[in-house]
């Protein structure tokens, strides 16, 4: 099996199911959200990424891209940051809100392609200074859609109040479903 992504939230989600699992990024996908709404965004990158697969001999190949969408207008979309002061503007921004996490993933099982797209809804808490400074110094905001992880410092804050906490860590729920049954036939 191979997981087409740098994520190590997607790998330590796949790696108690596939013994085999072979984890390899993708080179060069443009990432840059197209116009429309947040799921098409995140389904049309995703996509992009199903493109850049080079053939590789794999039964099972994975590709997956997670955006957040903005908690003032649904229509745009929140990546991950650029640096620490874009991690920073974003943490303020979700700070003591509700926002909407959106996951696309596609699914190469024996040569066809499956494609899901779920959402699921965090809940952030108000925040203080000391707080929001300890999750930037910590780095957990690098390579991070929304500028936190989960699983990582935020684990401690953050409540997901509505989906599935896969499609927060970056698998769509349907899509973790299909790969579990794939585990249990070996």
């Amino acid at each position: 099996m191979w997981l087409a992504s740098n994520s190590t939230r997607r790998f330590s989600l796949l790696e108690p199911l596939f013994s085999d699992l072979e984890q390899r990024g993708l080179a060069e996908v443009d990432e840059t959200p197209p116009s429309g709404t947040v799921d098409r965004q995140v389904s049309q990158i995703c996509l992009r990424k199903v493109a850049a697969v080079p053939p590789s001999g794999h039964d099972l190949v994975v590709v997956a891209d997670t955006m957040l969408s903005d908690p003032d207008d649904h229509s745009l979309s929140i990546g991950k940051p650029r640096d620490i002061v874009h991690a920073a503007t974003t943490l303020h921004r979700l700070n003591g809100r509700h926002h909407q996490v959106w996951t696309a993933t596609s699914v190469c099982w024996k040569g066809e392609w499956h494609h899901w797209c779920a959402s699921a809804v965090v809940s952030i808490p108000e925040l203080t200074t000391d707080q929001l400074d300890g999750l930037l110094s910590s780095g957990s905001w690098q390579g991070k859609a929304g500028a936190y992880d989960l699983y990582g410092p935020m684990g401690e804050f953050a409540t997901v109040v509505e989906g599935a906490e896969s499609t927060v860590l970056g698998l769509a729920a349907g899509a973790m479903e299909f790969l579990e049954q794939l585990a249990t036939l070996g």
